[in-house]
Order: structure tokens, then C-alpha cells, then sequence
């Protein structure tokens, strides 16, 4: 199935694809400009706040799968189809 993109779309992926470039060309200019050195404290807070929110975020996403499986989640979608759980999982 081939999908045609419109005018509309072809403008807006324009637009945000100025945007990355802005934000890519901003973040080179200002990481390069003066003479900022990040001690031994700012790389430890880095690595602490990368760690923290992959480990957050990892969980949150194991949450989500646990709970797709497990069923707990039918009751809160009305659309989907009742059927018939079998008892080996």
C-alpha cells in the first residue's frame, strides 16, 4: 500500500526538520563557545541523571509490557473484542 504524503505534510516534516538543524547548529555553537570545563561533580551528576532516568525508564516500559499482558488493561479499553484467555500463560 503506497501512501502519498500532502502539501500540508510535506510542510510541517520542512519545519521540523528546520528546527533539528536549528538545534543541532545551536547546541554545536554554544557546547564550543568559552572556556566552561565541567569538574568532577558535573560528570558525576551527569552520569547519575543518564543511569537514573534509562533505569526509570526502563522499568516504566517493563510496567507497561507486564501489564498488556497480563490483562490488565482489557477492562480499560471498551473497543476491543472480549475473547477467551486461555489458562497456560
Amino acid at each position: 500500500m503506497q501512501h502519498k504524503l500532502g502539501t500540508g505534510q510535506y510542510i510541517l516534516l520542512f519545519i521540523l526538520l528546520a528546527l533539528l538543524i536549528f538545534a543541532v547548529t545551536w547546541a554545536a555553537i554554544v557546547w564550543n563557545t568559552g572556556d566552561n570545563v565541567m569538574d568532577k561533580h558535573g560528570w558525576i551528576a551527569l552520569g547519575l541523571g543518564t543511569f537514573f532516568s534509562l533505569l526509570i525508564g526502563c522499568g516504566l516500559m517493563a510496567l507497561m509490557f507486564f501489564s498488556s499482558r497480563s490483562g490488565h488493561d482489557d477492562a480499560a479499553d471498551p473497543f476491543r473484542k472480549p475473547y477467551e484467555r486461555s489458562s497456560d500463560r
